[in-house]
């Protein structure tokens, strides 16, 4: 990627955020607000990006390529795994569990598919639709396990996996691509001009978090850092030797690394809430990670 395109994206996210930020600010987007534009993205607007990202025509170079994307996020989430188990072993139960799952669980869904959109386009999108099948799965089986053991049914799981929004979304844009059905012009446009509205919706949403920040939610600590270091450098860039070493196709790589460095996922602070873990250490987790993605993510596309 060249730099202005790099810059100007970075421009443009940091632009919505401040919009978010004053927007939270003036007092037009309260609690019930964001609760609401929350439920538009994740039920209306990504899943309409994301079956327009389908819109593809079939051969077997991209069953193929779709195939190594799902398993270049399977290897990437057991590294993951693995460095939840090497890291934070000696810290306080409730810190590590959050520290742990933050390893596991990024904010690649919410924050990361409007991001790779913009950068790759559709067929970047359709790729990262299928890279964050694994993260799903992890999501709701490991990761809930770690702040409750008994929690993490089996069949709830399951459930939660494979009627999220976005699985229903991937499950229609494969059929659509499957039997080559082309989309009305109109249905096409309504989902492109529903769809465009992810990245602003979402950014403008972390703004408004950022804009609740207080003073003691942004020192960082010791246990910050690694974790920043760990989710921002050494899992993209796991991802980006693993798959030039590989020789994974440039697209699938690119995507891989942009999602894997997502900061920690909204949902560590829903969970720490739920289940009585350290919830202002776990806001600072979100929110400085989130700060810093904001400055290493251009750089990884320089990088790619």
């Amino acid at each position: 990627m060249d730099v202005a395109s790099v810059w100007n994206l970075q421009g443009q996210l940091f632009a919505l955020l401040a919009v978010g930020v004053l927007l939270r600010k003036i007092g037009l987007f309260e609690d019930a607000t964001k609760r609401v534009l929350t439920d538009l993205v994740l039920f209306v607007t990504l899943p309409c990006s994301i079956v327009l990202s389908f819109q593809f025509s079939i051969d077997k170079q991209l069953i193929q390529s779709l195939v190594f994307t799902f398993l270049v996020s399977v290897g990437v989430h057991f590294f993951c795994f693995l460095l939840s188990r090497l890291f934070f072993r000696k810290e306080e139960k409730a810190q590590q569990n959050v520290l742990r799952y933050g390893l596991l669980v990024s904010n690649a869904g919410f924050m990361g598919l409007p991001i790779v959109g913009e950068l790759f386009g559709s067929a970047g999108l359709m790729y990262a639709s299928i890279y964050l099948i694994p993260l799903r799965v992890l999501m709701w089986t490991v990761g809930l396990s770690i702040f409750s053991p008994a929690g993490a049914s089996k069949k709830e799981a399951a459930l939660k996996v494979i009627l999220h929004p976005s699985m229903i979304a991937v499950y229609l844009g494969l059929f659509l691509m499957s039997f080559q059905l082309t989309l009305p012009l109109f249905v096409e446009k309504t989902l492109s001009s529903i769809g465009g509205c992810t990245t602003a919706l979402s950014m403008m949403l972390i703004g408004a978090l950022l804009a609740e920040t207080e003073r003691k939610h942004l020192k960082i600590d010791r246990n910050l850092l690694t974790f920043s270091f760990l989710r921002l450098v050494v899992i993209p860039l796991a991802s980006l030797f693993a798959g030039r070493l590989l020789g994974i196709e440039p697209l699938i790589i690119g995507v891989s690394v942009i999602l894997g460095a997502m900061p920690a996922g909204s949902s560590t602070v829903i969970l720490a809430a739920k289940y009585g873990s350290d919830t202002v250490f776990t806001s600072k987790l979100v929110i400085v990670s989130t700060i810093l993605s904001m400055l290493s993510i251009p750089i990884w596309c320089l990088v790619l």
